[in-house]
């Protein structure tokens, strides 16, 4: 995203969509810690969990989104300004391709509760750590696991016990993301928000464009067009 992160260099989406990459990437390391101890992954190119389902987003997640889909891909980006999805009959995500293995189309734009299928666990009213295997993973898996597993709550000790460690918990991380706009908690479906930030963000990189053409010309350059 250098690219286009460069232009937007001095802006407040630049120091929010920083943020954001920097909580990314503490969830991609809490998990691979996980990943490598439990060695429990997702089935390869599953995807259940994402089927008819939309995600809200903070707005500080669709920046992000936003800005790695100009940068990435920028038709599919300029379309989606005008609340033009890829996959608009989806009953659930836009993004979500049926007919690809891997399913995401914009993967590594992703928003947070995408990241955090899977690879998370959530509190006990105690406080303690629990965890419980997704309702879509297949049960003979779950049995063939070195220590058979169910679909059922497991406590921390018993996390401790089967795989010596326990996954990252989704309301920590999520709490990261909260703290990056404090005054921007609320929420809105991706295919609401993510035409408006688009949007904005290109309204940002017009003005900026225009600015330094305005600075061209008061530094004496000749910006009269070459004859046709």
């Amino acid at each position: 995203m250098n690219d286009i992160l460069n232009e937007l260099c001095d802006t407040q989406v630049y120091s929010i969509v920083k943020q954001v990459e920097s909580v990314y990437q503490k969830i991609q390391i809490t998990q691979a810690e996980w990943y490598g101890k439990s060695q429990f992954y997702c089935p390869e190119g599953c995807g259940e969990c994402c089927r008819n389902f939309e995600p809200n987003l903070l707005e500080c997640e669709a920046l992000f989104m936003a800005v790695w889909l100009l940068q990435n891909q920028k038709d599919i980006a300029l379309k989606v300004m005008n609340g033009d999805f890829p996959f608009m009959k989806n009953n659930g995500c836009p993004f979500w391709n049926e007919n690809s293995p891997f399913h995401c189309t914009i993967y590594e734009g992703r928003g947070f509760i995408c990241r955090l299928f899977g690879a998370s666990g959530f509190r006990s009213k105690e406080g303690s750590t629990v965890w419980k295997p997704c309702k879509f993973y297949p049960s003979d898996l779950l049995s063939k696991q070195k220590i058979p597993l169910s679909h059922r709550q497991y406590s921390q000790e018993e996390m401790k016990l089967i795989f010596g460690i326990t996954p990252p918990v989704m309301s920590d991380l999520m709490q990261q993301a909260v703290e990056i706009e404090p005054d921007q908690t609320r929420t809105e479906l991706l295919r609401e928000i993510l035409p408006k930030v688009l949007k904005r963000i290109n309204w940002i990189l017009q003005l900026k464009k225009q600015s330094n053409n305005d600075n061209d010309d008061d530094n004496g350059n000749d910006t009269t067009p070459l004859a046709s």
